[in-house]
Order: C-alpha cells, then sequence, then structure tokens
C-alpha cells in the first residue's frame, strides 16, 4: 500500500553505518546482492540515502572514473514509489557527477524515465547465470597463452581494464584485489592482452571484468576460471554483441535478463585494440 508523505522526508549522504540497512531493502526487492558487495560500493562510490522518520527507504551511487562517473542501485522502496523520490536521489546521483559523463545500466522498463533525463542509448547488456557445466577451453592463436597471473602483470592488468572500459579503473581495483578469488590473463610475445577475475558475489560467483582482443580469448578466460567452480552457481554481464552468448548458454550460464547502456553524452570507447566483454557489475560497469 503507498505510503503518503505527511512530512518531509530526509536525503543525505551515505555511510558505511547505512550499509546493513541499505542491503535489507535490496533483500525486500528480491535483488541478489550480498552485505559485502554493498559495502564495496560503498567504499569506492560516492552514495545517498533517503530516510522516513529514520527508516532507510531509497539509496543511489554515483562511481566517479576518470571522465565519466557510473550510476547505480537507484533503489526505492515499494511503498514509496509514485512520489517523485527516485528523481530526486537521481539529481543528487548527478550533481555529484560533476563535470563527468553519467552512464547508467537501465532496465528496459526504465530506459523512457532515464532517457527523459537527457540519457540516450548505446548498448545493451545480457545478464547470464546458472549452474556450470563443463566447458572446454577453445584453442587460442599461435604464441599466445593463458595463464595466472604474477605480481609483476598488476600494472598491466590495470592498464588493459582501463583501456577496454575507456574508464578509469585505478580506486574499483583497489578495493577489487582482496576480494578476488582467481584471475587469468592471455599473454603474447610477453605482453597481456586479456584478463578475467572470478570473485564472490550475489548468490555464488561472478566473473567481470573481462577484458581481452578477441571472443576466442574472453572464452578461453572464462573457460579457465570455470573449472574450479563446476557445478556452482556463476553470474556474468556481458556486451550483447560480445560474441559470447551461446557459447554461454552451452556452458550452463543462461541469458535471464538485458539492461540497457545509456549515458549522457559521448559514451566511453575502448583504445588499444582490446575491449571490455563482461563487466564489474551493472553499478560500476
Amino acid at each position: 500500500m503507498p505510503v503518503s508523505q505527511n512530512h518531509p522526508y530526509t536525503y543525505r549522504p551515505m555511510t558505511a553505518a547505512d550499509v546493513p540497512a541499505a542491503h535489507a531493502l535490496s533483500v525486500q526487492l528480491k535483488w541478489p546482492h550480498r552485505l559485502d558487495d554493498w559495502a564495496m560500493l560503498q567504499q569506492v562510490a560516492e552514495g545517498f540515502v533517503v530516510e522516513d522518520a529514520g527508516r532507510l527507504i531509497g539509496t543511489a551511487f554515483t562511481c566517479r572514473q576518470g571522465d565519466y562517473a557510473t550510476i547505480g542501485l537507484v533503489i526505492v522502496s515499494d511503498a514509496y514509489q509514485g512520489q517523485g523520490i527516485g528523481r530526486k536521489l537521481m539529481e543528487q546521483a548527478l550533481q555529484a557527477c560533476g563535470s563527468t559523463i553519467a552512464i547508467l545500466n537501465a532496465t528496459l522498463a526504465g530506459v523512457p524515465l532515464y532517457a527523459s533525463q537527457g540519457f540516450v542509448e548505446f548498448g545493451q547488456i545480457h545478464q547470464h547465470q546458472g549452474h556450470v557445466k563443463y566447458v572446454a577451453s577453445p584453442a587460442l592463436a599461435d604464441g599466445e597463452q593463458c595463464r595466472a597471473p604474477s605480481v609483476e602483470d598488476w600494472p598491466q592488468i590495470l592498464e588493459l581494464a582501463h583501456a577496454g572500459s575507456g574508464l578509469d579503473r585505478t580506486r574499483v581495483f583497489q578495493n577489487l584485489h582482496g576480494a578476488i578469488e582467481q584471475t587469468s590473463v592471455i599473454e603474447r610475445n610477453g605482453q597481456l592482452r586479456g584478463f578475467a577475475m572470478l570473485r564472490a558475489f550475489g548468490r555464488g560467483h561472478v566473473i567481470g571484468p573481462i577484458v581481452a582482443e578477441t571472443p576466442e580469448q574472453a572464452k578461453c578466460l572464462i573457460a579457465e576460471l570455470l573449472g574450479p567452480v563446476q557445478g556452482e552457481f556463476v553470474r556474468l554481464d556481458v556486451l550483447a554483441d560480445s560474441g559470447l552468448n551461446d557459447w554461454l548458454g552451452d556452458a550452463g550460464l543462461q541469458h535471464v535478463d538485458s539492461v540497457a547502456q545509456m549515458a549522457r553524452g559521448t559514451p566511453p570507447l575502448p583504445v588499444g585494440g582490446v575491449q571490455q566483454f563482461a563487466l564489474v557489475t551493472q553499478a560500476i560497469g
């Protein structure tokens, strides 16, 4: 039943102390995020909350990444829908973007709302998830190998992350580092040309980001990471035109949902011959 507003709601910045209540709100909406997933985003992004008499009823995040800022986890409790709360949270998130270009991943139902705020769709993300089946690793090109990274590889991995996404991933990767369960890299002639990361997320694990030159490289990286978690629940958020969708379905990771990539301005573009095949998360890009 909708809640009528008898007094002003309180809008303020999110703090670490708000994370449990924010997580509880997402659980009510049947979102899969764990408490740790919320904590990670609160550490790398600027969060906003809205309260009704001290009870948290809405959230939003802005994560600055170089010339761009990703907006995510814009949530309003079902009982408070239709009062303009989500729009006001978006206004705060957009203000936090400053001079950067705002980008977000919108549910297909939400596209018209964001379009009214100046966002333009530039692509789609397909959410794949399921319990992993055995998948054979495809052959790589001559001179390429898939291997575990060494400590010395991390600067190159970060540079690939920047290049593939068009975003500055420095702060995000500093936070991700301790959460990674396994990383695989593609090497050619002594240079890294791709990487993928596996970590705990939601109902099980997530693979992302994935940066590579070709779909074959991306498949090899994914297969390497899926091996140790065969039979477990895994999620990937991949570009619709990644060339991975059918292959992921064969691995037991079915396409279950789609979101629209949207930007208020020129969207980020990959450079250096690599591209991002899978996101860190939908909220971070």
